[in-house]
């Protein structure tokens, strides 16, 4: 069982419901895009093509894969990251969750 738990990856899914500065956004992605690798992150959706189904619309959406839960928290949570997001937070407003995967195998 602990095996398992140490693979199993977790996510950041940040989905934008407004961003009031392009620029704002742009500086805070240059700033943490190398915080959020140093914690193991891998960048898989950002922005591109949508088409929504049901449910809200949102604006942009970004998914970053970590090697686990624990390492997206201790990124989200670092001082370097929230330096960072510290630039957008106030023209932008978006949900964050960090969910842990799962495996089954």
């Amino acid at each position: 069982m602990i095996g398992l738990i140490e693979k199993m990856k977790a996510y950041w899914i940040a989905l934008y419901k407004r961003i009031d500065n392009q620029v704002n956004l742009k500086k805070y992605s240059e700033i943490v895009r190398p915080v959020i690798r140093n914690y193991g992150g891998k960048p898989l959706v950002r922005g591109g093509k949508f088409c929504t189904l049901e449910g809200e619309t949102y604006l942009r959406t970004v998914i970053w894969e970590f090697p686990n839960y624990e390492k997206a928290i201790n990124c989200h949570d670092s001082k370097e990251y929230q330096d960072g997001w510290a630039l957008a937070k106030d023209t932008t407003e978006r949900n964050l969750q960090i969910i842990e995967g799962f495996s089954t195998e």
